[in-house]
Protein backbone atom coordinates (compact mmCIF):
# COMPACT_ATOMS: atom_id res chain seq x y z
CA UNK A 1 0.00 0.00 0.00
CA UNK A 2 3.13 2.33 1.01
CA UNK A 3 4.46 1.17 -2.18
CA UNK A 4 1.56 2.00 -4.58
CA UNK A 5 1.13 5.64 -2.47
CA UNK A 6 5.09 6.19 -3.45
CA UNK A 7 4.78 5.41 -7.46
CA UNK A 8 1.51 7.68 -7.71
CA UNK A 9 3.30 10.40 -6.49
CA UNK A 10 7.04 9.98 -8.75
CA UNK A 11 4.14 9.61 -11.28
CA UNK A 12 2.46 13.00 -10.45
CA UNK A 13 5.77 14.39 -9.56
CA UNK A 14 7.12 13.57 -13.37
CA UNK A 15 3.52 14.44 -15.01
CA UNK A 16 4.27 18.06 -13.04
CA UNK A 17 7.92 18.26 -14.18
CA UNK A 18 6.91 17.81 -17.71
CA UNK A 19 3.91 20.34 -17.88
CA UNK A 20 6.45 22.77 -16.51
CA UNK A 21 9.21 21.71 -19.04
CA UNK A 22 6.45 21.89 -21.71
CA UNK A 23 5.58 25.20 -20.91
CA UNK A 24 8.78 26.94 -20.84
CA UNK A 25 9.84 25.25 -24.02
CA UNK A 26 7.24 26.80 -25.60
CA UNK A 27 7.39 30.22 -24.26
CA UNK A 28 10.58 30.66 -25.18
CA UNK A 29 9.98 29.45 -28.81
CA UNK A 30 13.98 29.27 -30.80
CA UNK A 31 15.65 30.57 -27.67
CA UNK A 32 14.52 27.79 -25.36
CA UNK A 33 17.22 26.16 -23.51
CA UNK A 34 15.66 22.51 -24.82
CA UNK A 35 16.38 23.05 -27.87
CA UNK A 36 18.84 20.70 -28.58
CA UNK A 37 17.37 18.19 -27.05
CA UNK A 38 14.19 18.46 -29.05
CA UNK A 39 16.08 18.13 -32.13
CA UNK A 40 17.96 15.05 -30.74
CA UNK A 41 14.74 13.38 -30.28
CA UNK A 42 13.28 14.08 -33.53
CA UNK A 43 16.34 12.72 -35.58
CA UNK A 44 16.32 9.78 -33.31
CA UNK A 45 12.18 9.16 -34.09
CA UNK A 46 12.27 10.80 -37.51
CA UNK A 47 15.00 8.08 -38.69
CA UNK A 48 12.87 5.54 -36.94
CA UNK A 49 9.76 6.24 -39.00
CA UNK A 50 11.71 6.49 -41.90
CA UNK A 51 13.31 3.05 -41.40
CA UNK A 52 9.76 1.43 -40.48
CA UNK A 53 8.35 2.92 -43.43
CA UNK A 54 10.98 1.72 -45.82
CA UNK A 55 10.17 -1.41 -44.46
CA UNK A 56 6.41 -1.40 -44.74
CA UNK A 57 6.45 0.12 -48.42
CA UNK A 58 7.57 -2.48 -50.36
CA UNK A 59 5.84 -5.19 -48.46
CA UNK A 60 3.01 -2.42 -49.29
CA UNK A 61 3.93 -2.17 -52.91
CA UNK A 62 4.33 -6.51 -53.01
CA UNK A 63 0.36 -6.97 -51.49
CA UNK A 64 -0.76 -3.98 -53.87
CA UNK A 65 1.01 -5.88 -56.90
CA UNK A 66 -0.13 -9.75 -55.99
CA UNK A 67 -4.25 -8.21 -55.25
CA UNK A 68 -3.91 -5.89 -58.76
CA UNK A 69 -2.22 -8.50 -61.24
CA UNK A 70 -5.27 -10.15 -62.46
CA UNK A 71 -6.64 -7.01 -63.47
CA UNK A 72 -3.39 -5.98 -65.09
CA UNK A 73 -3.09 -8.84 -67.08
CA UNK A 74 -6.89 -8.62 -68.38
CA UNK A 75 -5.19 -4.80 -69.19
CA UNK A 76 -2.79 -6.37 -71.60
CA UNK A 77 -4.70 -8.95 -73.27
CA UNK A 78 -6.82 -6.69 -74.12
CA UNK A 79 -4.52 -4.20 -75.32
CA UNK A 80 -3.28 -7.19 -77.23
CA UNK A 81 -6.57 -8.19 -78.71
CA UNK A 82 -7.01 -4.29 -79.50
CA UNK A 83 -3.63 -4.20 -81.60
CA UNK A 84 -4.39 -7.32 -83.51
CA UNK A 85 -7.95 -5.79 -84.61
CA UNK A 86 -6.39 -2.80 -85.78
CA UNK A 87 -3.89 -4.48 -87.78
CA UNK A 88 -6.41 -6.77 -89.40
CA UNK A 89 -8.44 -3.92 -90.62
CA UNK A 90 -4.97 -2.02 -91.98
CA UNK A 91 -4.64 -5.21 -93.84
CA UNK A 92 -8.35 -5.52 -94.69
CA UNK A 93 -8.53 -1.83 -95.45
CA UNK A 94 -4.81 -2.33 -98.23
CA UNK A 95 -6.20 -5.54 -99.25
CA UNK A 96 -10.03 -3.72 -100.66
CA UNK A 97 -7.84 -0.75 -102.05
CA UNK A 98 -5.90 -3.03 -103.76
CA UNK A 99 -8.42 -5.32 -105.46
CA UNK A 100 -10.48 -2.06 -106.19
CA UNK A 101 -7.80 -0.92 -107.90
CA UNK A 102 -7.33 -4.13 -109.94
CA UNK A 103 -11.13 -4.40 -110.29
CA UNK A 104 -11.59 -0.68 -111.80
CA UNK A 105 -8.36 -1.63 -114.32
CA UNK A 106 -10.45 -5.35 -115.30
CA UNK A 107 -13.31 -3.40 -116.16
CA UNK A 108 -11.44 -0.82 -118.16
CA UNK A 109 -9.88 -3.68 -119.68
CA UNK A 110 -13.20 -5.62 -120.74
CA UNK A 111 -15.22 -2.20 -121.81
CA UNK A 112 -12.16 -1.43 -124.38
CA UNK A 113 -12.17 -5.01 -125.47
CA UNK A 114 -16.52 -5.59 -125.46
CA UNK A 115 -15.97 -8.55 -123.53
CA UNK A 116 -18.84 -9.24 -120.97
CA UNK A 117 -16.98 -10.65 -117.70
CA UNK A 118 -17.85 -12.19 -114.60
CA UNK A 119 -15.19 -11.02 -111.99
CA UNK A 120 -13.64 -13.62 -109.36
CA UNK A 121 -10.96 -13.88 -107.19
CA UNK A 122 -8.11 -16.01 -106.81
CA UNK A 123 -8.70 -18.55 -103.75
CA UNK A 124 -5.91 -21.30 -104.64
CA UNK A 125 -3.11 -22.28 -106.88
CA UNK A 126 -2.61 -25.71 -107.58
CA UNK A 127 -1.45 -28.02 -109.46
CA UNK A 128 -3.76 -30.81 -111.79
CA UNK A 129 -2.74 -34.50 -113.29
CA UNK A 130 -1.53 -32.83 -116.58
CA UNK A 131 -1.22 -29.57 -115.74
CA UNK A 132 1.48 -27.60 -113.53
CA UNK A 133 0.23 -24.29 -113.15
CA UNK A 134 -3.93 -24.16 -112.58
CA UNK A 135 -5.69 -21.57 -109.83
CA UNK A 136 -8.97 -22.04 -108.54
CA UNK A 137 -11.20 -18.92 -108.53
CA UNK A 138 -14.28 -18.39 -106.47
CA UNK A 139 -17.19 -18.24 -109.14
CA UNK A 140 -18.32 -20.76 -110.87
CA UNK A 141 -21.62 -22.11 -112.77
CA UNK A 142 -24.00 -20.73 -110.70
CA UNK A 143 -21.97 -17.64 -111.65
CA UNK A 144 -22.55 -18.36 -115.64
CA UNK A 145 -19.26 -20.09 -116.34
CA UNK A 146 -18.53 -23.16 -118.01
CA UNK A 147 -15.32 -24.86 -119.24
CA UNK A 148 -13.35 -23.51 -121.72
CA UNK A 149 -13.90 -19.38 -121.65
CA UNK A 150 -10.95 -17.07 -121.16
CA UNK A 151 -9.89 -16.02 -117.95
CA UNK A 152 -8.05 -12.43 -117.66
CA UNK A 153 -6.89 -9.78 -115.53
CA UNK A 154 -6.58 -6.04 -115.76
CA UNK A 155 -3.21 -6.58 -117.59
CA UNK A 156 -3.88 -9.34 -120.12
CA UNK A 157 -4.68 -12.61 -121.10
CA UNK A 158 -4.24 -15.38 -117.63
CA UNK A 159 -5.35 -18.83 -119.53
CA UNK A 160 -8.66 -20.26 -119.78
CA UNK A 161 -11.38 -22.33 -117.30
CA UNK A 162 -10.78 -25.92 -117.50
CA UNK A 163 -13.50 -27.19 -115.28
CA UNK A 164 -16.44 -25.69 -112.87
CA UNK A 165 -18.35 -26.44 -110.63
CA UNK A 166 -21.40 -24.38 -108.88
CA UNK A 167 -19.16 -22.14 -106.98
CA UNK A 168 -15.74 -22.15 -107.81
CA UNK A 169 -13.54 -23.29 -111.16
CA UNK A 170 -10.14 -23.71 -112.04
CA UNK A 171 -8.91 -22.14 -114.28
CA UNK A 172 -4.91 -23.54 -116.41
CA UNK A 173 -2.28 -20.67 -116.43
CA UNK A 174 -0.61 -19.40 -120.09
CA UNK A 175 2.43 -20.74 -118.33
CA UNK A 176 1.51 -23.93 -118.07
CA UNK A 177 3.83 -26.03 -120.61
CA UNK A 178 0.58 -28.07 -121.66
CA UNK A 179 -1.25 -24.49 -122.65
CA UNK A 180 -1.88 -23.28 -125.78
CA UNK A 181 -3.25 -20.23 -127.67
CA UNK A 182 -3.77 -18.82 -131.15
CA UNK A 183 -1.54 -15.53 -130.75
CA UNK A 184 -0.20 -12.59 -133.54
CA UNK A 185 1.91 -9.79 -133.90
CA UNK A 186 0.35 -6.09 -133.52
CA UNK A 187 -0.83 -4.41 -136.37
CA UNK A 188 0.13 -7.22 -138.19
CA UNK A 189 -1.54 -10.37 -140.12
CA UNK A 190 1.34 -12.76 -139.00
CA UNK A 191 0.30 -15.08 -136.65
CA UNK A 192 1.55 -18.15 -134.61
CA UNK A 193 0.78 -20.24 -130.78
CA UNK A 194 2.15 -19.22 -127.71
CA UNK A 195 3.10 -21.96 -125.21
CA UNK A 196 3.91 -21.79 -121.91
CA UNK A 197 7.32 -22.68 -121.05
CA UNK A 198 7.15 -22.83 -117.11
CA UNK A 199 9.72 -20.88 -115.36
CA UNK A 200 7.57 -19.00 -113.20
CA UNK A 201 5.60 -17.60 -115.34
CA UNK A 202 8.18 -15.36 -116.19
CA UNK A 203 8.30 -16.06 -120.20
CA UNK A 204 5.70 -17.77 -122.48
CA UNK A 205 7.05 -18.93 -125.75
CA UNK A 206 5.51 -16.92 -129.22
CA UNK A 207 6.37 -19.96 -132.82
CA UNK A 208 5.62 -17.38 -135.53
CA UNK A 209 4.55 -19.39 -137.98
CA UNK A 210 6.08 -17.96 -141.09
CA UNK A 211 9.24 -18.16 -140.64
CA UNK A 212 9.72 -15.50 -143.68
CA UNK A 213 7.66 -13.08 -141.06
CA UNK A 214 9.84 -9.96 -139.82
CA UNK A 215 10.17 -10.75 -135.66
CA UNK A 216 12.12 -8.38 -133.81
CA UNK A 217 12.47 -7.65 -129.61
CA UNK A 218 10.02 -5.24 -128.60
CA UNK A 219 7.13 -6.16 -130.91
CA UNK A 220 3.54 -7.09 -129.16
CA UNK A 221 1.77 -10.20 -129.27
CA UNK A 222 -2.30 -10.64 -128.77
CA UNK A 223 -5.04 -13.41 -128.63
CA UNK A 224 -5.97 -13.97 -131.71
CA UNK A 225 -9.23 -15.68 -130.83
CA UNK A 226 -10.59 -19.80 -130.99
CA UNK A 227 -13.88 -20.75 -133.28
CA UNK A 228 -16.60 -18.97 -131.44
CA UNK A 229 -14.26 -17.43 -129.19
CA UNK A 230 -13.66 -20.69 -126.86
CA UNK A 231 -11.79 -21.50 -125.73
CA UNK A 232 -9.53 -17.83 -126.46
CA UNK A 233 -11.69 -14.38 -127.27
CA UNK A 234 -9.70 -12.45 -129.63
CA UNK A 235 -8.18 -9.05 -129.06
CA UNK A 236 -6.20 -10.01 -125.70
CA UNK A 237 -2.52 -8.63 -124.89
CA UNK A 238 -0.54 -11.37 -123.97
CA UNK A 239 3.04 -9.84 -123.94
CA UNK A 240 5.70 -8.29 -125.03
CA UNK A 241 8.97 -10.04 -127.34
CA UNK A 242 11.80 -10.47 -125.03
CA UNK A 243 13.94 -12.77 -127.41
CA UNK A 244 14.07 -13.67 -130.83
CA UNK A 245 15.64 -17.49 -131.47
CA UNK A 246 17.75 -18.12 -134.46
CA UNK A 247 15.85 -20.88 -136.26
CA UNK A 248 17.63 -21.81 -139.76
CA UNK A 249 15.86 -24.01 -141.50
CA UNK A 250 12.98 -24.14 -139.58
CA UNK A 251 9.52 -23.48 -140.89
CA UNK A 252 8.48 -21.30 -137.90
CA UNK A 253 9.96 -18.59 -136.22
CA UNK A 254 10.56 -18.79 -132.28
CA UNK A 255 10.63 -16.28 -129.75
CA UNK A 256 10.17 -15.55 -125.79
CA UNK A 257 7.93 -12.83 -124.70
CA UNK A 258 7.14 -11.46 -120.90
CA UNK A 259 3.03 -11.91 -120.53
CA UNK A 260 1.44 -8.67 -119.30
CA UNK A 261 -0.44 -10.42 -116.74
CA UNK A 262 2.00 -11.09 -113.67
CA UNK A 263 0.94 -14.81 -113.60
CA UNK A 264 3.11 -15.42 -109.98
CA UNK A 265 0.46 -13.03 -108.17
CA UNK A 266 -3.13 -12.99 -109.44
CA UNK A 267 -5.76 -11.85 -107.13
CA UNK A 268 -8.73 -10.09 -109.56
CA UNK A 269 -9.54 -11.80 -112.81
CA UNK A 270 -12.78 -12.31 -114.67
CA UNK A 271 -13.83 -15.05 -116.81
CA UNK A 272 -15.20 -13.82 -120.31
CA UNK A 273 -18.88 -15.01 -120.71
CA UNK A 274 -19.59 -13.61 -123.74
CA UNK A 275 -17.29 -12.50 -126.81
CA UNK A 276 -16.73 -8.93 -128.32
CA UNK A 277 -19.34 -9.17 -131.25
CA UNK A 278 -16.20 -8.06 -133.62
CA UNK A 279 -12.02 -8.59 -132.72
CA UNK A 280 -10.94 -5.21 -130.50
CA UNK A 281 -7.70 -5.74 -133.01
CA UNK A 282 -4.84 -3.91 -131.06
CA UNK A 283 -7.41 -1.75 -129.00
CA UNK A 284 -6.94 -3.12 -125.33
CA UNK A 285 -3.22 -3.10 -126.31
CA UNK A 286 -1.51 -0.78 -123.23
CA UNK A 287 -0.40 2.53 -124.47
CA UNK A 288 3.79 2.34 -125.69
CA UNK A 289 4.96 3.84 -122.25
CA UNK A 290 2.84 1.25 -119.96
CA UNK A 291 3.73 -1.87 -122.05
CA UNK A 292 7.54 -1.02 -121.73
Amino acid sequence: MRDSRRARLILGGLLMAALIILTVDHRAGDSSPLRPLRAAAASVFGTAEQFGGGLVRPVGGFVSAVVSAPSAQERVNALKAENARLRAELVASRLDATRSKELKQLLGLAGTGGFKVVPANVIARRGLPGFEDAVQIDAGTSDGIRSEMTVLNGDGLIGRVIRASPHTSTVVLLSDPASAAGARLESAKEIGVVHGVGENGRLVQFRLLDSTAPLTRGARIVSFGSQNGSPYVPGVPIGVIERVESTPGELTRIAYARPYADLTSLDVVGVVVEAPKRDPRDAVLPTKERSR
